[in-house]
């Protein structure tokens, strides 16, 4: 992996996921340590579009190593604001770091800045199409929380239509053997040939219902209406408002059941969920740092 860029899941085999899974147990585990294996190196984390947990988990990540970060949150700063290109920021930027950390709104972005750069490239998301590193968070905490991956009864529950988030992981619940329900509003389905890709390649059990039954769940894992994808406004507020869990959803769920979310969260889960044992989306967000450690130390050849 060491070299290469990571623009979409289907980058990486399961081999090589394994492999990062045990190196982010090491880095776990030395999240206190005083050792700083990049002491020299120089991570930019490009940022055209907002976030929280995405852009402060890779500069934590790149810290607690040792390197220094370079950081792009508000291109109103920068020479893009005076009408430079997209490919012209990352040709500047690439001769500046190590390795380039970028999430953008247009699909496709980070596969061109992939294409321009010599340096290593993370999605760190690119519109409603693919966002890596929360999946590999995704997979590895379910991986923590239920000790395995393959056979887990996995919902994924949410706008599927529009969520970058959905797509990833059901490739990666079913290149891992998860079977896989998807549940989401009429409207918001998940893209049939992603479905179709991901039943060919692996073999992989998917269903899809519109019915919120909970029942035979291990994971329920849900994710917020991208109200900033609709073109209308009103009608995505309805959405959020109609299709939502609460307590009265979870009547008959396995006392086990685990609930994930990739945050941020807005009114899709009901504050009674929030406070249940279930909820394990808190603790899913820290492994954001050990995760994106243990993928810059592969991209950069340091493990």
């Amino acid at each position: 992996m060491g070299g290469k860029d990571l623009i979409s899941i289907r980058d990486l085999a399961r081999e090589e996921i394994e492999e990062l899974f045990e190196l982010t147990d090491k880095m776990d585990k030395r999240l206190a340590s005083d050792s700083k294996p990049l002491k020299n190196a120089v991570i930019a984390t490009l940022f055209f579009e907002p976030s929280t947990r995405t852009r402060f988990s890779f500069q934590s990540a790149a810290a607690r190593l040792g390197a220094d970060v370079l950081s792009l949150e508000d291109i109103s700063t920068t020479s893009a604001a005076k009408g430079e290109t997209f490919i012209d920021t990352i040709r500047t930027m690439d001769g500046y770091c190590d390795l380039i950390v970028i999430r953008h709104k247009l699909e496709g972005s980070a596969r061109l800045a992939a294409d321009v750069a010599e340096r290593p490239v993370v999605n760190a998301g690119d519109g409603g199409n693919q966002h890596p590193t929360q999946t590999l968070i995704d997979l590895y905490s379910i991986r923590r929380f239920k000790k395995r991956i393959e056979k887990t009864n996995v919902c994924l529950v949410g706008d599927l239509k529009y969520a970058r988030t959905m797509r990833s992981l059901l490739y990666g619940l079913g290149m891992f053997g998860a079977n896989v329900t998807l549940v989401s509003p009429k409207g918001l389905e998940m893209d049939k040939a992603v479905i179709s890709e991901v039943k060919s390649r692996f073999s992989a059990s998917v269903s899809e219902t519109n019915a919120m039954d909970f029942s035979d769940c291990d994971v329920l894992y849900v994710c917020r209406i991208q109200k900033e994808r609709f073109a209308d406004p009103y009608e995505a507020e309805k959405v959020q408002k109609e299709f939502r869990i609460t307590g009265e959803n979870l009547k008959g769920a396995k006392p086990e059941m685990v609930i994930l979310h990739p945050l941020p969260k807005i009114d899709e889960i009901a504050p009674e969920v929030d406070a249940s044992p279930n909820a394990r989306y808190f603790e899913q967000a820290k492994f954001g740092v050990p995760i994106r450690m243990a993928v810059i130390m592969k991209l950069l050849g340091k493990a």
